[in-house]
């Protein structure tokens, strides 16, 4: 079929290819009857990652459909689609004429892909946000391949750490002590001796998510001048991603212990330290969770909550005291974020409009809590 459409696409498909077909790699509709109320936050992220057109099956900005309805872009799971699923949703509630208690804001953030920190890091602290009042959240999430939908209440804490060894240099035909080399090695066996524990601790527990347990991979290694010299300093960099109820200060401690036990001169910074993980209650007692969750119960829908692996912008929001839930509707769908020939099904993407038509009513009409206060 034509990847431009077609006569009778719905239109919710065709504004969501528009959407797609920016290319953004790197509004607040008000209806709140309420206004003492805490107000409920719609997030979502406007720019995408990099692409490899060569490994795709059309041109990832297209936005190309295929006769099986699946749309291919990048952008398509992560995020665009929860972006005009929103406004999709509220579009239909505003011409049905509902008015909430709850006011709903919609923030589009720029930058979450690169860590979000011109974005929403900065933007938690304005002024302007917290004229928003925000009591609950909404963010993305991940696609489920199978029956049930993902929802996310937390996530880790991303430590990008560079370990720095320093030693005695020399020709690389002697036998040298104590190089930067041989002290290095001995950290980064530390580390990946932690890792295969923590792989091992998932894979043993079937009750055991990614995200509860904390990950580590060597990324970067860097050091020497030529084969034949003995490099008087070398380095390592990791990614750790620190699952949230690990004691941190602790955590920090055993990087330390792990570089004085491989000798003098070994060093580590932070290139990103993320110190303050926060958990959204899921608990049937709390009124945003029961909310929530009582509209997929009525609509049917089985939910995992689950520690999201990554990060996302949930994380500033959390650490305002915004309690935030990352839910993409997208069940029955591959998780293809990031990866080439992301797509998304058209009526996986329109019955999401349909759960988001539900879902803001029913968080929109939260009574009254202490917070609000």
């Amino acid at each position: 079929m034509a990847s431009k459409g077609r006569e009778g696409e719905h239109p919710s498909v065709t504004l969501f290819r528009q959407y797609l077909r920016i290319r953004t790699v790197q509004p607040e509709p008000d209806y709140g009857t309420n206004p003492k109320l805490s107000s409920l936050l719609l997030n979502s992220h406007t720019d995408v990652v990099p692409v490899f057109k060569e490994h795709w099956s059309h041109d990832p900005f297209e936005a190309f459909k295929d006769a099986d309805g699946y749309i291919y872009a990048r952008g398509a799971q992560d995020m665009k689609c929860v972006s005009i699923q929103y406004l999709e949703a509220v579009r239909r509630l505003k011409a049905e004429g509902h008015r909430f208690p709850r006011t709903i804001h919609m923030t589009f953030v720029p930058d979450e892909e690169i860590g979000g920190h011109q974005g929403m890091e900065l933007f938690v602290q304005r002024p302007e946000f917290k004229a928003l009042r925000a009591g609950f959240a909404l963010d993305e999430g991940l696609a489920n391949p199978t029956d049930a939908f993902t929802v996310f209440y937390s996530e880790r804490s991303p430590w990008w750490v560079r370990v720095t060894s320093t030693g005695k240099p020399g020709h690389g035909s002697r036998f040298i002590e104590d190089t930067a080399a041989e002290k290095l090695n001995k950290v980064v066996s530390s580390i990946l001796a932690f890792r295969e524990k923590e792989r091992q601790r998932l894979q043993s527990n079937p009750h055991l998510k990614l995200g509860a347990v904390t990950s580590v991979n060597l990324t970067q290694l860097e050091g020497g001048v030529a084969y034949n010299v003995v490099p008087a300093t070398m380095s390592a960099g990791f990614d750790f991603r620190v699952a949230p109820d690990v004691d941190l200060k602790a955590f920090e401690q055993q990087l330390r212990s792990w570089c004085q036990a491989a000798g003098q001169g070994v060093t580590f910074e932070f290139a990103q330290k993320w110190m303050e993980p926060r958990i959204t209650s899921t608990d049937d007692a709390d009124p945003w969770w029961a909310a929530f969750s009582g509209v997929c119960k009525d609509m049917n829908l089985t939910l995992e909550p689950e520690i999201f692996p990554a990060a996302t912008d949930s994380r500033y929001l959390r650490a305002v005291g915004v309690p935030a839930l990352g839910f993409s509707p997208m069940n029955r769908t591959p998780v293809l974020l990031h990866d080439h020939d992301e797509r998304l099904q058209e009526a996986v993407f329109l019955r999401g409009i349909d759960i988001y038509a539900r879902l803001l009513p029913a968080l929109a009409s939260v009574p009254a809590l202490p917070s609000d206060g």
